[in-house]
């Protein structure tokens, strides 16, 4: 919120310098994230009249003027400007002005003598660019400072509001709070109703009253668009970071800026028949004031007439029913709609106009009616007519519960003493209606605070205005105790560790993901909408890590990155019937070279089990892999990962598919697993460390291609054969020598015995135990 400090002083009597009144807003939570001046420093600058131009002799681009400063005698000044001419008035430097970068002095030009200069506004530091000098109104009073004059000595102040403080976006918000902050009086002038010239009304039906219980109107007629806006509306508009258009609209921008309500006029002549608000109908379409052509949802509330959607609520209003210079006739809008039915629907559109800001954060609805008979007024006053009556339908208003304040809370919850009496005061500074019963007060309040609903808000206000900086820091005492920490249940910080061990990186992602990552990669037509999305490619809640975790990686790739391993440790949530589940996922992303580019060994790309291997790291040899299928992943190198015969999660390689969508020149391997699952974990247990050697036999069987070799590891570690402690697979041949749809697996047994030493009879008994077994369960046999 842009706005001029003069503007400001003019509504609130405040002794406070321009340092001292941002230092005080910016304590009270209204943070000041910018104040400059509004134009350079620069002295003895007056107004000044050309009385006389004649042509330089010397020069042809030059001229030689004779110029009233409000001296006894005019000043010769020689001039190159285009727009010098007799009659002109314009601010002229006197000779020992400063300007920024220049200084005036008595000078010869050409041979001519010159004592001044006139300027531009460029030359006065007022703007970047300049065409020639800047004219200045025909009252301009001759011989007068042009600070004065143009109410230089002011300064743009600049608030960072959060979203709560709505009732900021104006200037009389602002001086209001400003009156509370300091305890001085507000210059407000009341608003009187404008009484009807004509009886000319148009009817206006509200089909829609929950989401906007007061709409107001009224028609002027025989006004002059083509009026000139007084130069110090332009000013306050300009100075407030719009720019002004045409008197019709600057009224309704400076009621806007001045009060905060949104307002917009429509060309009467435009419109045909009733005003009704309603939601859209299904496939309407609207041309807005910037040329823009949206497809309206039927949740878009409008503003319509017979022939269809006229301007979209709270937003922007249509092309077709839009003033202009030919327009003698308006319809002024004032209405309150409720900030849900406006937010996001301008991100939506890819749309950020004032009025949808103020409306999605909360609009006063007790001043509706006023801001209509301010801009009457205003308009009457510019652009001439004669205003209509007002037509006004009211709903149900949001009804402003009364907030109960204990003073042992406020005492508690600040650790400060305060008074009742000193508690009432800043209240009644505040404005808001109260009454105090046993140290108890009941606030009422007001319409334009949206933000004050439940006893820490006034807790919040009181704090504020009695001085963040009045409140002392005091160390906290506590008794600590420690929480209990299981040593069966896994930390988060050690699957962090054990992941970053191996070379990912931690990432966080929003939980907020584009709409089509969801149906894409996971098949979820209906996922979780939110009501009012931060960005419009940001509009669902995740059911996966991995859509994050893609969008990180083409965001590093794009940044001449060739490599990336992340992982991401966060919610996901789902839709049931009888609501909404959120659970905890631990995600993981491989893409490129196993280790970064060196000179000692060869680049080798990540692969499917290189991936399988982390996964393994994270949970120990506690699970299973099967086969299986997903959307996202490659119909060949998918896996879904089990534990107890549940599925927990999944491994795989990226489908081809979206692969050539995220433009991925390299194999993209993702994981994805329940963290809940995982979370549990066996006690590490001592075991005797036998003194014995071992025994290793190594073998290769022959069985069926379709085997998967994790099924026959399943197998002996269930069978427990005595005396075998490990079994490894360290070849896999099919080829000559091997039956065709056969494969040879070469195993590695090692076997052993804390007790005693093994003989060559216990390992032959066990390894045939073993081959027993596998010729049991998969048919395999002895390879030769």
């Amino acid at each position: 919120m842009q706005f001029s400090e003069n503007w400001l002083r003019s509504l609130v009597n405040t002794d406070l310098d321009s340092q001292a009144l941002s230092h005080a807003l910016t304590m009270a939570g209204l943070e000041v994230e910018e104040m400059q001046p509004v134009a350079a420093v620069f002295s003895k600058v007056v107004v000044a009249k050309i009385l006389l131009v004649e042509k330089h002799p010397d020069a042809d681009r030059l001229q030689v003027c004779k110029v009233d400063v409000g001296l006894a005698e005019p000043l010769q000044i020689v001039c190159g400007a285009s727009n010098a001419r007799a009659g002109l008035i314009a601010p002229c430097a006197m000779v020992g002005a400063e300007l920024p970068g220049i200084s005036i002095k008595e000078a010869k030009v050409r041979g001519v003598e010159s004592f001044g200069m006139m300027c531009s506004s460029k030359e006065l530091g007022i703007s970047a660019e300049a065409t020639g000098l800047l004219e200045l109104d025909s009252n301009a009073v001759v011989g007068q400072s042009i600070r004065e004059h143009l109410d230089l000595d002011d300064n743009l102040l600049t608030l960072k509001l959060t979203p709560n403080r709505s009732d900021c976006l104006s200037i009389t918000g602002i001086a209001r709070d400003v009156a509370a902050i300091t305890g001085a009086e507000t210059r407000f002038e009341a608003i009187i109703a404008v009484p009807a010239a004509v009886k000319s009304t148009k009817n206006v039906v509200v089909t829609e009253q929950a989401v906007c219980p007061r709409y107001c109107g009224r028609l002027i007629s025989g006004v002059n668009a083509k009026a000139n806006t007084p130069d110090w509306m332009i000013k306050r508009i300009e100075r407030s970071g719009l720019r002004s258009i045409s008197a019709l609209v600057d009224v309704t921008n400076y009621v806007l800026l001045e009060l905060g309500q949104p307002m917009h006029a429509f060309d009467a002549a435009k419109l045909n028949g009733d005003i009704t608000v309603r939601f859209a109908s299904a496939n309407e379409s609207l041309s807005l004031l910037n040329d823009q052509t949206v497809e309206l949802k039927t949740d878009d509330l409008v503003i319509a007439d017979a022939n269809g959607a006229a301007a979209l609520a709270g937003i922007m209003g249509g092309k077709p029913t839009s003033v202009d210079d030919a327009t003698t006739e308006i319809f002024l809008e004032s209405a309150f709609f409720t900030p849900s039915v406006i937010a996001g629907k301008a991100r939506r559109l890819g749309l950020s106009t004032d009025s949808s800001y103020r409306f999605e954060r909360g609009v006063d609805f007790g001043n509706t009616k006023n801001a209509l008979e301010y801009a009457t007024q205003l308009i009457l006053q510019i652009c001439g007519g004669q205003a209509g009556e007002v037509t006004e339908v009211v709903g149900s208003l949001p009804v402003r519960q009364p907030v109960k304040l204990r003073m042992a809370r406020l005492v508690s919850v600040l650790g400060i003493p305060l008074e009742g009496a000193k508690v009432a005061q800043l209240l009644t500074q505040l404005g808001f209606v109260f009454t105090e019963v046993n140290s108890v007060f009941t606030v009422v309040p007001p319409s334009y605070r949206f933000d004050i609903s439940i006893e820490e808000d006034l807790i919040e206000e009181i704090a504020r205005l009695h001085g963040y900086d009045h409140i002392p820091a005091t160390a906290p005492v506590a008794n600590l105790l420690m929480l209990p920490a299981p040593e069966a249940r896994l930390h988060q910080n050690k699957l962090r560790d054990s992941l970053v061990a191996v070379g990912y990186q931690e990432v966080v992602n929003y939980s907020f993901v584009d709409e089509s990552w969801e149906r894409d990669l996971l098949g979820n037509d209906t996922p979780i909408k939110l009501q009012n999305p931060i960005a419009s490619n940001l509009s669902v809640m995740r059911t996966s890590l991995w859509g994050g975790l893609l969008d990180t990686l083409t965001y590093n790739l794009n940044r001449k990155h060739d490599r990336a391993f992340l992982f991401e440790i966060g919610a996901v949530y789902f839709k049931q019937a009888n609501g909404f589940v959120e659970t905890t996922r631990v995600s993981g992303l491989a893409y490129g070279s196993t280790k970064p580019e060196q000179w000692a060994t060869d680049s080798t790309e990540v692969d499917f089990f290189e991936v399988k291997a982390h996964v393994d790291r994270l949970v120990g040899a506690k699970v299973s892999y099967e086969k299986a299928e997903h959307i996202a992943l490659h119909p060949g190198q998918t896996a879904q990962i089990l534990l107890d015969g549940k599925v927990i999660g999944w491994l795989g390689k990226l489908h081809p598919k979206w692969q050539q969508q995220y433009s991925l020149m390299k194999a993209t391997y993702l994981f994805e697993l329940d963290l809940e699952a995982i979370s549990s974990h066996q006690i590490p247990a001592y075991q005797e460390v036998s003194k014995l050697l071992p025994i290793r036999r190594d073998l290769a069987v022959v069985l069926d291609e379709n085997i998967v070799v994790g099924e026959v590891f399943n197998a002996i570690k269930k069978a427990d054969i005595p005396l075998i402690t490990e079994v490894a697979l360290f070849d896999l041949y099919q080829g000559q020598g091997v039956a065709e749809n056969k494969k040879s697996l070469a195993l590695s047994v090692l076997m052993h015995d804390t007790q005693k030493t093994l003989t060559d009879s216990d390992a032959d008994t066990t390894i045939t135990n073993l081959l027993q077994l596998l010729q049991n369960q998969f048919a395999a046999t002895l390879r030769n």
